[in-house]
C-alpha cells in the first residue's frame, strides 16, 4: 500500500510525495536497510503489464542522497540519471533499468525532493 511521504510507513512501505495525485500515478520510493528502491506506480496499474516483472531501481542510500542533492541544484547525477524532456516528462535510469514518468508525476516528485520528503532517515 502506498502512502504519502508525510505519513511514511515505519517499515519497508512504499511512499510518494505529498504533492502526488493521491497515489494514483507517481514516483514511489521505499527505504530498505542500506538501499532505496524506486518504482513507477503506473506499471502496476497498467493491465498491459500483466505477467511482466515490475522495473524497480535499487541504489544505495549514499547514491540516493547524492542524487537528491543533484536534483536540488539541477545538476545531473552520473549514476542515477534523470533525463527531463522539454514537455516535463522524465526518464530515470540506473544501469539497465528505465522508469518513465509523466510531467505531473515528475513535478510532484521534484517538489517532494525540495520539501525534503525523500531524505534517508
Amino acid at each position: 500500500m502506498s502512502t504519502t511521504a508525510r505519513r511514511r510507513p515505519a517499515e519497508h512501505g512504499w511512499f510518494t510525495s505529498s504533492r502526488s495525485n493521491n497515489g494514483n500515478q507517481c514516483v514511489e520510493v521505499r527505504f530498505d536497510g542500506d538501499v532505496v528502491q524506486i518504482r513507477d506506480s503506473k506499471f502496476r496499474r497498467n493491465s498491459m503489464n500483466v505477467g511482466l516483472d515490475e522495473p524497480i531501481i535499487t541504489v544505495t542510500t549514499e547514491l540516493w542522497t547524492e542524487f537528491l542533492h543533484c536534483l536540488r541544484i539541477t545538476r545531473r547525477h552520473p549514476a542515477l540519471v534523470a533525463h527531463v524532456s522539454t514537455d516535463g516528462s522524465a526518464t530515470l535510469r540506473h544501469e539497465d533499468v528505465l522508469l518513465h514518468f509523466t510531467p505531473t508525476e515528475w513535478a510532484a516528485f521534484v517538489a517532494g525532493v525540495h520539501d525534503d520528503e525523500f531524505a534517508c532517515v
